[in-house]
C-alpha cells in the first residue's frame, strides 16, 4: 500500500496561479510520453508516487496522450484509484482537449461538440466526476471563438472542470478569449504555451497579456525536448527520444545546436546545476511564470529536476551570456 512521504510540503515552492487563489507547484509532472500502454505500468507508478512525495501535486495530461491516445489518462486513473484515491483533494489534474482524437470531423480542434464529448471521456477515462482544470489545447482558426470558449464555459459551470484554461493561444486570441470568458463570469485560470531558452515566443507580448489579466502560466517544453540537456552531449544513447522518431528530430542534434548546448552546460556546471536544471530555473526566473512542466522516463529524472529550485537566481551576466549563446 502506497502511504505519501509526510514531509512531500516542506521543500517544494507553490506560487500562486495569476490572481487566483489557488496554487500550483513550481514543478508539475506532464504525462505526454511515458504513461500510455506501451511503456511499464511498474514505472509510471513508481514515478507518479515520487513526484507526489516530492510535493508535485498537479498531473497535466490530454485526450490524446499515450500512445496510443487515451492510455495515458486510463492507466493514471487506475494508479489515482488504486493508489491516491485518499490524496485526490490534494491533487490538481488536468486535461485538454483540441488535437486529434478519434476519426471523422469531430474529433478535432475547438468546436463545442468535440471539447465536450472529450472531457466525458476523458472524465471516464480517468473515473472522476471533475478535473482541476480543462484546457483548450489550441486556437481553432475555423470555429468561432465564442464556441470554443462557451465549451468551457458549460464544463465549469456544469461542474465538470473547477477551472479552465487555454493553451498555445497568441497574445492576441488570449485577450479576446479572456474578455468572452469573463463577460460570461467565468475566470480564465490558466495559459499554458511552449517555453525554453530556444523558444522564446511568448517574450514578445504573451507573458506581458497574462500578467495584465491576471492569468497564470505553466510552461511545456521547457528543456526543448530533451535538448537542453547534457543528454546528447556525448553522441545519441539508445533509447532515447530521438531514436524513437517522435518529436525531437535527428537533425536537431546540428552541429551548431551541439555547441550551443555545451556553452551552456558550462555555464550551468559553474552554477553548480546540470544544463536541465538550471534549464528550468530560466523559464522560472520571469514573474509571470506559475510552473514548469516536465517529462519523466524514471523517477531519478523527476528528483533530478525538482533540485532546480536549488537555485533560481541568475546574474545579470549570467543571463547576458545564455543569451549569447541562444539568440
Amino acid at each position: 500500500m502506497y502511504k505519501a512521504n509526510e514531509g512531500r510540503y516542506e521543500t517544494m515552492q507553490y506560487n500562486y496561479c495569476g490572481k487566483s487563489g489557488l496554487k500550483l507547484p513550481a514543478v508539475s509532472l506532464g504525462l505526454w510520453h511515458n504513461f500510455g500502454d506501451i511503456t511499464s505500468v511498474a514505472n509510471s507508478r513508481e514515478m507518479i508516487h515520487t513526484a507526489f512525495d516530492l510535493g508535485i501535486t498537479h498531473f497535466d495530461l490530454a485526450n490524446n496522450y499515450g500512445p496510443p491516445p487515451g492510455s495515458a489518462e486510463s492507466n493514471f486513473g487506475k494508479i489515482l484509484h488504486q493508489d491516491l484515491s485518499a490524496y485526490r483533494d490534494e491533487m490538481i489534474i488536468s486535461t485538454k482537449a483540441g488535437y486529434d482524437m478519434w476519426p471523422g470531423p469531430y474529433g478535432d480542434f475547438g468546436s463545442r461538440k468535440y471539447l465536450l464529448a472529450s472531457l466525458d471521456q476523458s472524465l471516464k477515462r480517468m473515473g472522476l466526476d471533475y478535473v482541476d482544470i480543462f484546457y483548450s489545447h489550441r486556437f481553432d482558426p475555423d470555429t468561432p471563438l465564442e464556441e470554443t470558449m462557451g465549451a468551457l464555459e458549460s464544463a465549469y459551470k456544469q461542474g465538470k472542470a473547477l477551472y479552465v484554461g487555454i493553451s498555445s493561444y497568441s497574445a492576441e486570441k488570449t485577450r479576446e478569449a479572456y474578455e468572452i470568458l469573463t463577460s460570461r463570469n467565468v475566470p480564465v485560470l490558466i495559459h499554458q504555451p511552449k517555453y525554453s531558452m530556444f523558444n522564446r515566443w511568448v517574450e514578445e507580448s504573451l507573458l506581458d497579456t497574462v500578467e495584465e489579466l491576471g492569468i497564470g502560466t505553466i510552461c511545456f517544453s521547457p528543456l526543448a525536448q530533451g535538448l537542453l540537456s547534457d543528454k546528447y552531449l556525448g553522441g545519441i544513447p539508445e533509447g532515447s527520444r530521438v531514436t524513437k522518431n517522435s518529436s525531437l528530430k535527428k537533425n536537431m542534434l546540428s552541429k551548431e545546436n551541439l555547441e550551443r548546448i555545451s556553452k551552456l552546460n558550462e555555464i550551468a556546471k559553474r552554477r553548480g546545476q546540470s544544463l536541465a536544471q538550471m534549464a528550468l530555473a530560466w523559464v522560472l526566473r520571469r514573474k509571470e511564470v506559475t510552473s514548469v512542466l516536465i517529462g519523466a522516463s524514471s523517477s531519478e529524472q523527476i528528483r533530478e529536476n525538482v533540485k532546480a529550485l536549488d537555485n533560481l537566481a541568475f546574474t545579470d551576466a549570467e543571463l547576458a551570456e545564455i543569451d549569447s549563446h541562444v539568440l
